[in-house]
Order: C-alpha cells, then sequence, then structure tokens
C-alpha cells in the first residue's frame, strides 16, 4: 500500500510507536541512559510558551521585557519618544500588548535605549528623562 508523502515506512512508523509508547504512558522519561533524555530549561531561560509577553503580567521580569523589545527593536529606535517607539513595535510586529503598553508611557518621555524603556515599563530603574535630550 502506498501511503503518499510519508518518508518512513509502515514498520518504521510502528516501531516509532513502540519507542515512545513508555514515555507516552509515563509522562516521563523511560529510559536509562541521562544523555538520550531532552535537557530541562534553565532558570534565566526566557519564557517560550508563556505566550505573549505583557508588561505587568506575573510572568513578565525586566529581563523578558528587555528580551522582546531587542527581538523587534534596534539601535536605530534610539533615542525616541513613546508614540515613535510603538509605531517601530507595530511595524516589527511586536505583540499589541507591548506595544499598547509602551504607548501608555508618558508622552513627554524619551528613552535612549531597549533598557531604559524595559525599565519604564516593568516600574524598575530610574525614571525617563523628559524633553529632547
Amino acid at each position: 500500500m502506498q501511503r503518499g508523502s510519508d518518508r518512513l515506512s509502515v514498520h518504521r512508523d510502528d516501531e516509532m510507536k513502540h519507542e515512545l509508547q513508555g514515555l507516552l504512558r509515563s509522562g516521563r522519561p523511560t529510559r536509562t541512559e541521562e544523555w538520550h533524555d531532552p535537557e530541562p530549561s534553565a532558570e534565566d531561560d526566557p519564557q517560550v510558551a508563556g505566550g505573549p509577553v505583557a508588561p505587568g503580567s506575573s510572568t513578565a521580569s525586566l529581563a523578558t521585557v528587555r528580551l522582546e523589545l531587542a527581538r523587534v527593536l534596534g539601535r536605530g529606535a534610539f533615542p525616541a519618544s513613546p508614540r515613535d517607539l510603538a509605531g517601530e513595535l507595530r511595524r516589527g510586529y511586536a505583540p499589541d500588548a507591548l506595544a499598547e503598553s509602551v504607548e501608555r508611557l508618558p508622552r513627554s518621555a524619551r528613552y535612549a535605549n531597549v533598557q531604559e524603556l524595559a525599565e519604564a515599563l516593568t516600574g524598575s530603574g530610574q525614571p525617563a528623562r523628559r524633553g529632547n535630550t
């Protein structure tokens, strides 16, 4: 029987199901050699499965907000006002919650880099400079 675009044969599919059966039933790795098991995530790894980063949420630490901002904003975006930065975030397809949080910052503030912006969003650090710098 031809299976179309499958790269594996029926026998290999059955063999792989048999190999994974213990893992699926027990919910934990069943191999005796530890090097076969995937490495657990580290404490300082960013949250990937937590959804979009939104400042003010319980999972939004300074590091995760800074990482998400830096992923979209480059050095050329700074120094800038919150309105300009929100526009850059929207053009870079950043999560809406992040762009909306930046828009809610004081209009007169200017941010020199991602660190200052992340500190303002999470409420840690020094307030941003006001006016032109």
